[in-house]
């Protein structure tokens, strides 16, 4: 079997290289990286061992290129770091941890009773009598075994770099209309039989969540209301006022692959999670949602509902969290070149790293991760 990538490749550093990150305008003068380097007095952790453990990822060329880097426990940033030209207030490209924030939002439609996760999923391009995507239920396009025929990346399946779907669908052919072109594809298996990672599938949930709040076509109408929502539910909520969504000329959001957000507010996304959907005490995502979001899916153990789980993968499939290397709890919202929010709910810890690692040299930056999270002990 071929290896199930993270996210799109090399053709999304080729156009975007250069805005892997997105600043305002500063005022004063910038601090330094050093200046910046932070590891709390209160860590429980010794400071020492902690910088050594953290130090690699910021110096080592085999874990190239690390931007932002932060540590919270029980709720508390206990260490911060970031390369130059980096600070608490940029703004860091998701890619595929969207998908993450996507599930949440479908969670929140269907406590409200407007989705159900085992009907068939509305999209009105499958309703036509006798078209078999018609059966795609949201819980499959959720679990990524829609069935539907995505491919990811290049020399999957035959096709070139850019021939893949996910390179057609952001920057080429399917750019306008990308829900369109995602929900045009045909079906290569039945649904729920199959394993496809897809950055299409989450354009598709996007279209769904919008699609669900108005039933109006205009983009500027569907930007307006699916924003009013996202804020309105998540971002405004949670206090994550950095935090920016990117839409399609037809008013889709891009919750397959384009957020931006500082690393402060990744990681407060991720105590979210890690709270089961709480923030100070008010539940806001139910926790059977978030209880769904971190149960195994059925053709993947290390996949759930739109996010990651530290569990063993079918032989063939790359590993992409640390499985021998720490609770199987652990889940993380992962993305293209090297981005992980990553939450291990029993050592009350979030780590967030941002950064730009090419995706077939992750491994050494992931197990230095692991082994910064393996010095903290389960139980808090």
């Amino acid at each position: 079997m071929h290896k199930i990538k993270i996210a799109a490749v090399s053709l999304f550093t080729l156009l975007l290289a250069s805005c892997g990150a997105t600043q305002e305008p500063e005022a004063a003068p910038q601090k330094s990286a050093d200046e910046l380097a932070y590891i709390s007095d209160d860590s429980p952790i010794r400071k020492a061992r902690l910088d050594i453990a953290i130090a690699p990822l910021f110096e080592d060329p085999k874990m190239a290129e690390t931007r932002a880097l932060l540590i919270m426990h029980r709720g508390e940033i206990i260490a911060e770091r970031y390369g130059d030209g980096y600070d608490e207030d940029t703004r860091f490209i998701s890619w595929s941890m969207a998908k993450s924030f996507t599930s949440a939002l479908i969670g929140f439609l269907v406590s409200d009773g407007r989705l159900v996760l085992d009907d068939p999923a509305p999209v009105p391009a499958w309703q036509r009598p006798g078209d078999p995507r018609g059966d795609i239920t949201l819980r499959q396009l959720l679990h990524m075994s829609s069935g539907l025929d995505h491919t990811e990346v290049g020399e999957e399946g035959g096709k070139t770099l850019y021939e893949a779907d996910t390179q057609q669908m952001l920057f080429l052919e399917g750019a306008p209309d990308m829900a369109g072109y995602a929900e045009a594809r045909p079906m290569e298996a039945e649904p729920g039989e199959k394993f496809e990672y897809s950055t299409a599938t989450s354009i598709i949930l996007a279209d769904i969540i919008t699609r669900t709040l108005t039933k109006s076509e205009d983009p500027q109408v569907r930007r307006d209301v699916a924003m009013r929502f996202i804020r309105g539910r998540l971002l405004d909520p949670l206090g994550m006022d950095g935090t920016f969504f990117e839409f399609d000329a037809n008013g889709t959001f891009l919750g397959g692959s384009i957020i931006q957000a500082s690393a402060r507010d990744y990681a407060i996304f991720g105590e979210f999670l890690r709270n089961n959907g709480a923030k100070k005490g008010a539940q806001h995502l139910p926790v059977s949602w978030v209880k769904f979001m971190k149960t195994s899916s059925a053709n993947d153990a290390a996949y759930g509902g739109h996010i990651w789980l530290n569990k063993k993968r079918p032989d063939g499939r790359n590993q992409v969290l640390f499985p021998d290397n720490g609770p199987d709890t652990i889940f993380a919202a992962l993305g293209h070149l090297g981005q992980q929010i990553v939450v291990s709910p029993q050592q009350k810890l979030t780590v967030v790293r941002l950064g730009k690692t090419q995706d077939d040299v992750l491994a050494p930056m992931s197990a230095q991760i692991g082994k910064i999270m393996a010095l903290f002990p389960i139980g808090g």
